[in-house]
């Protein structure tokens, strides 16, 4: 059966702060968690005025602590922005404190200009390249199946979940390789989502981890009492591709009713483009959605973005599509 997870940003609204931010994604995973939400990622970004999750381990202990069940976790850490001594030793600490609830999403994106390297003080995308050693050294860290001149402390026997994030082929490859759960970003990069989902499967060999694949897919949940407040709730996400795909990111923008229609053509296309892993409407509307999702693509589990300029209308989104899809499932 399906599984449901949810996906955070940590969005900064327009007017707002990010210590509101912070708030807003502490209330929203109790929320999930109450909803029966298998699990809350949060991603890491940097350097964006509209993301406030750029210190991921430490927004996660937050969470961690104002909730009890649900898994934690990161989707993901860019590991070509720290080494895996430091990861090894955040995220062994946060299996120390939540045990057998935390996740350790990996990307290899560096997603960085000159600017964030300096500050970074890293070569990101010398670092991208040594991406596939540098998990191999992580899992080693928490494991020691092989042997490495010091040991993490947090991090030695510290046991997180590892996943493996892609948008192409390359995470797919790495991740049956790894033997790893695979989870794609559908929700902003669809288009090598069933080629790289395709060769996941063929190829994954199995680990002490996992005897057999497991994919998760992204997609975008708006739901509403009627599709037009669904929609209208949508378009401040909208908004904000537009502006990151036009060059200029900000804040988490108001929603805007009927803003489709002032669109230019290749945005309207755009917006068109990500919109094949979405599921925008009515409760019945997101189920079928969903359904015909799952449905193509085999997933496993299903993670929902999603940022709303009220932070209640995601509450509010989220509880209903659990309620439908949980209510279809018992019926199933």
């Amino acid at each position: 059966m399906t599984t449901y997870s949810v996906l955070d940003l940590v969005p900064v609204r327009q007017g707002g702060t990010v210590a509101e931010a912070l708030s807003a994604a502490t209330e929203l995973a109790q929320s999930a968690e109450a909803a029966g939400y298998r699990r809350f990622w949060v991603a890491e970004h940097h350097a964006m005025e509209g993301i406030a999750g750029g210190a991921t381990a430490v927004v996660l202990a937050h969470i961690g602590n104002a909730t009890s069940t649900i898994r934690i976790g990161s989707g993901g850490i860019m590991l070509p922005n720290h080494t895996p001594f430091q990861i090894a030793e955040q995220f062994g600490t946060l299996d120390a404190l939540f045990p057998g609830r935390i996740d350790l999403g990996l990307g290899r994106a560096p997603g960085a200009g000159p600017e964030l390297q300096r500050a970074l003080r890293k070569d990101l995308h010398r670092a991208a390249e040594s991406f596939p050693q540098d998990v191999a050294e992580l899992r080693a860290l928490f494991t020691g199946d092989i042997d490495l001149p010091i040991r993490a402390t947090p991090g030695f026997g510290a046991n997180p979940q590892l996943w493996m994030l892609g948008s192409s082929l390359f995470g797919a490859q790495l991740a049956a390789r790894l033997g790893l759960p695979y989870a794609f970003a559908s929700h902003f990069a669809p288009d090598q989502l069933d080629n790289a989902l395709g060769v996941y499967r063929r190829d994954f060999q199995p680990s002490e981890a996992l005897a057999r694949p497991h994919v998760m897919a992204a997609m975008n949940l708006f739901v509403a009492d009627t599709a037009e407040e669904a929609e209208y709730l949508a378009t401040s996400q909208m908004q904000a591709f537009v502006a990151l795909r036009t060059g200029r990111p900000g804040k988490l923008p108001p929603p805007v009713r009927g803003y489709r229609d002032t669109l230019p053509a290749p945005a309207a296309a755009m917006l068109a483009h990500i919109g094949q892993a979405s599921a925008t409407g009515t409760p019945q509307q997101a189920r079928d959605a969903v359904a015909a999702f799952v449905a193509r693509t085999g997933a496993d589990e299903i993670v929902f973005a999603g940022p709303t300029f009220d932070p209640a209308g995601r509450i509010r989104s989220l509880e209903l599509a659990a309620d439908i899809m949980g209510r279809a499932a018992a019926a199933a």
